[in-house]
């Protein structure tokens, strides 16, 4: 079952990695279909197997001979491996299914925001209506209602994050996607642990925040992969997280 989910979500990464990189510049994620950027060679079916075909036609377009981006196989890599962990640490349960949603959102996320500095809506959207819906069959109303508060709590407080950042630094410190995804955190995690992943997200971000302050004038930081990569590592470690916090507050 393991082997299966990982090759469920190496297929899955395949088309995320087509979404992160066409919704941003408004072309169909449908058609055409996959081709090299280049010679627009459209792809036969086994040059387009996900990993295999990588690893077949050595990194390289078959026809022109134009390098293949290694962030496809990474990618496609990645996804298979975030599902399979996922499995592995929740079984089929609910909390599996919320936890391919936040994985589906690391590889979409880490492609566009990472390329082009954007996260799009309709990816963020289609997962909040996802979660609400799951937990209104699974929790009932109440439940479903409630996420949706600690939603709006948490997109609050990072949207306040965004206007000190943009007071103190004279520039947008936080983008309209990172705020949006900080409510799908909210729903997810709730107000507690939403703090938490604000806090996690900051300090996965300040390394790389740091050196390109060295190397990069404009100081320009896709915080969207740091903050969904926050999102998945806080949703996995919940127990852990749930008992410190509660040690804490008994010392």
């Amino acid at each position: 079952m393991l082997y299966i989910v990982f090759v469920i979500g190496v297929i899955f990464g395949s088309f995320y990695n087509v979404v992160g990189l066409r919704l941003p510049k408004g072309e169909s994620i449908v058609t055409p279909g996959s081709h090299c950027p280049k010679c627009g060679h459209m792809l036969r079916w086994y040059e387009n197997i996900p990993l295999l075909s990588y690893i077949f036609l050595g990194g390289a377009c078959k026809s022109c001979k134009e390098p293949i981006s290694a962030m496809y196989f990474i990618m496609e890599l990645l996804s298979g491996t975030l599902f399979a962990l996922c499995y592995k640490v929740f079984g089929i349960s609910i909390d599996f299914f919320y936890s391919l949603i936040i994985s589906s959102l690391v590889i979409i996320i880490f492609v566009s925001d990472s390329k082009y500095m954007i996260i799009n809506d309709s990816p963020l959207v289609i997962s909040m209506i996802l979660i609400f819906f799951i937990k209104l069959f699974t929790l009932g109303l109440k439940s479903s209602l409630l996420s949706l508060l600690s939603g709006l709590v948490i997109f609050i407080l990072v949207y306040l994050l965004r206007v000190i950042g943009f007071i103190l630094f004279k520039q947008e410190a936080l983008g309209g996607g990172d705020i949006k995804l900080s409510f799908i955190a909210g729903m997810i995690l709730g107000i507690k642990f939403g703090i938490v992943y604000i806090i996690l997200a900051s300090f996965l971000a300040f390394p790389y925040a740091l050196y390109i302050t060295i190397k990069n004038k404009e100081n320009m930081l896709p915080f969207g992969p740091f903050l969904v990569s926050s999102l998945l590592i806080v949703f996995l470690n919940i127990p852990i997280l749930n008992l410190l916090i509660n040690s804490l507050i008994h010392i």
